[in-house]
């Protein structure tokens, strides 16, 4: 992110604009660099990412999918067993009374209300619930993990290779906020504070990831499940708990879906005439959201669908990219050697593990019934 976001400011100063977006600071880079061949395919460079920004950010909006209808599901089939006693959960769980499909489908239509939203600002404040209610839920999770921890020597120091790569996918997944970094900025009333609030977002993000993960594994070792707060006692207090994360994720969609409308919806009125241009723009936006949807509910599987995304998009927008856009940025001004290794050297790891992780999942994926209702553990969770 860091990158990308000195990147971006270098090209606007060089081209003397107000802002750009992640695929106009590709394009520009390449449109200066020394190769012949990449200035005259520069505008390839934006379709790239482009296209990997919708790709990703979409396959995060089918996560959350999947994550609601899994809380939700939970809290609504044991409503009749909720209990005011926060007791331990129990592994074995009866069958499920309602498909998770069901869920899906019944969170869609308020997630399409919420889409036709269109302003930045107007969504901030949404981003604020949700940091709200996921800051309060957090607090609760971590209140209840910390507590009788059992001791750690029995879990395994190191997971199998196969295992490896399933959390690589997970943990670049963890890279989601990649492509509202310039668009945030944009939008902000002193763009010039930034860095600032990026340096400490993802200070905090980063501290929060290792403890959550770090406890929640001491606490329910391979019992962690794809979603920690699927972990958590069945409870008043606790059900509540995923209710507010359930909130603060539906409020994260609408910002997560922010990317892709702005890049699709412009190419889609650019093709029609000014009349039709409210109703293209509702039915894109709807659409979207209905293959959102579409998608969580061919793949029910919360777990390897953070790491297929992650694997597939978010390695090529988080490690492998924003190297790459470096080098092309400043290679006219006297880039160091070290800087170039560095880069390289970042990018091949990124497209190693681009391609490893995506055959992992998806290798996963055809070894268990797409069709059933699963929330195994992989150690891989936070």
């Amino acid at each position: 992110m860091v990158i990308l976001l000195n990147c971006a400011h270098h090209v606007t100063q060089r081209l003397q604009k107000t802002f750009v977006n992640y695929g106009e600071a590709m394009m520009y880079s390449l449109e200066s660099c020394p190769s012949p061949w990449l200035r005259t395919h520069s505008m390839w460079g934006r379709y790239t990412v482009s296209f990997m920004l919708i790709v990703t950010q979409l396959g995060f909006c089918s996560v959350y999918f999947m994550f609601m209808a899994d809380n939700l599901q939970q809290i609504v089939e044991e409503a009749r067993t909720t209990s005011n006693t926060c007791q331990p959960r129990q592994i074995l769980v009866l069958g499920p009374i309602l498909d998770i499909r069901f869920y899906m489908l019944s969170i869609l239509p308020f997630l399409v209300l919420m889409v036709l939203i269109q302003n930045l600002r107007v969504l901030s404040i949404f981003s604020t619930l949700a940091s709200v209610t996921t800051l309060g839920s957090m607090a609760l999770i971590f209140e209840y993990i910390i507590q009788g921890i059992p001791h750690p020597g029995n879990l395994p120091l190191v997971a199998n290779w196969k295992t490896f790569l399933l959390f690589f996918g997970a943990a670049i997944f963890a890279f989601e906020g990649v492509g509202m970094v310039l668009p945030l900025k944009n939008q902000m009333k002193n763009p010039q504070k930034f860095s600032f609030v990026l340096y400490l977002g993802m200070s905090l993000v980063i501290s929060l990831y290792i403890c959550l993960g770090t406890l929640g594994y001491m606490k329910f070792g391979s019992d962690t499940r794809a979603s920690i707060t699927l972990n958590l006692p069945n409870c008043w207090l606790y059900q509540s708990v995923k209710l507010m994360y359930s909130v603060g994720i539906f409020f994260t969609y609408v910002l997560q879906f922010h990317v892709p409308a702005e890049i699709i919806i412009p190419f889609a009125l650019s093709h029609v005439s000014e009349s039709w241009a409210l109703f293209v723009d509702l039915t894109v936006r709807t659409a979207l959201v209905c293959l959102t949807c579409v998608l969580a509910v061919l793949i029910p599987r919360l777990d390897l669908v953070i790491s297929l995304v992650g694997s597939v998009s978010s390695s090529a927008l988080a490690l492998i990219i924003p190297p790459l856009l470096e080098i092309t940025t400043f290679y006219s001004e006297d880039i160091s050697f070290v800087t170039i290794a560095k880069d390289v050297l970042i990018s091949i790891l990124g497209l190693l593990g681009c391609i490893f992780g995506t055959y992992q999942a998806l290798y996963e994926l055809t070894q268990h019934n797409f069709y059933s209702r699963v929330n195994f553990t992989g150690g891989i969770h936070v």
